[in-house]
C-alpha cells in the first residue's frame, strides 16, 4: 500500500512542497516530526487504516484489539498517543472508547513526503 493510499489526500501539492525540492522551515519541522513519531510504530500504522477502514470511519477499541493482535491496555495506549498527536478523536460512550481519524491530520506527512 502506498502512502498516498494510507493517508486520504485530495490534491498533496496544495500546501507545502516535497521535502527534495525545497527546505523545510523549523516549525513545519517540529510539527512534522511529531506526526511522525506518533505513527512511527507498526502497531499504530495498523491503528490508522483499521479506523479509516471500518464501518462509518469509526472503531471502537473493542472491534480493534482481536484484528490487532494485542491486549486492551496496549491498544489504548497507542489510541491515546494518537489522540494526543491529533490524528484521532475520541468521543466516550458509556465505558467504551469510538476513535475516528480527523480529517486532513495526515495530510502534511504527505504533502511533505510525496514527490510529485
Amino acid at each position: 500500500m502506498s502512502l498516498t493510499e494510507l493517508l486520504p489526500l485530495t490534491d498533496v501539492t496544495a500546501c507545502c512542497a516535497p521535502l527534495t525540492r525545497e527546505a523545510i522551515s523549523a516549525e513545519n519541522a517540529e510539527k512534522l516530526a511529531k506526526t511522525l513519531k506518533a505513527i512511527a510504530d507498526p502497531a499504530r500504522l495498523r491503528l490508522i487504516s483499521m479506523v479509516a477502514a471500518h464501518e462509518d470511519a469509526e472503531a471502537c477499541v473493542c472491534d480493534l484489539t482481536e484484528p490487532l493482535g494485542l491486549g486492551q491496555p496496549t491498544v489504548s495506549h497507542h489510541l491515546k498517543i494518537l489522540v494526543d498527536a491529533g490524528i484521532f478523536t475520541r468521543d466516550k460512550r458509556g465505558t467504551w472508547a469510538y476513535y475516528r481519524l480527523v480529517p486532513g491530520a495526515l495530510d502534511s506527512v504527505a504533502q511533505h513526503l510525496v514527490t510529485v
